[in-house]
């Protein structure tokens, strides 16, 4: 009998978590937020192709290009390995 007991309780706590706010069952289904958190997702990766700036830019475009060149030549010094196997923040 306590078998039973649990095994309905383990289902009903398992289609308990398929239920959501706006789902039919609940009597609130908007059929224009299915996906939603698909497009938030999607639209967080998308990069603007042409951003506009309040301003201009600052940096110098010969050091930026020195270090590209730098990069793919090969000649980066590598930066020094933490011995202790975690982050290290200058302290």
């Amino acid at each position: 009998m306590n078998i039973k007991i649990a095994g309905v309780s383990a289902a009903a706590l398992a289609l308990a978590g398929c239920a959501t706010y706006n789902s039919p069952e609940a009597g609130k289904f908007d059929p224009e937020d299915f996906g939603e958190a698909n497009r938030m997702t999607y639209a967080a990766m998308v990069v603007d192709p042409d951003p506009e700036y309040d301003g201009p830019m600052e940096g110098d475009a010969e050091v930026a290009a020195d270090a590209v060149d730098a990069y793919r030549e090969g000649s980066v010094e590598e930066p020094e390995q933490n011995s202790g196997g975690g982050l290290s923040f200058g302290n």
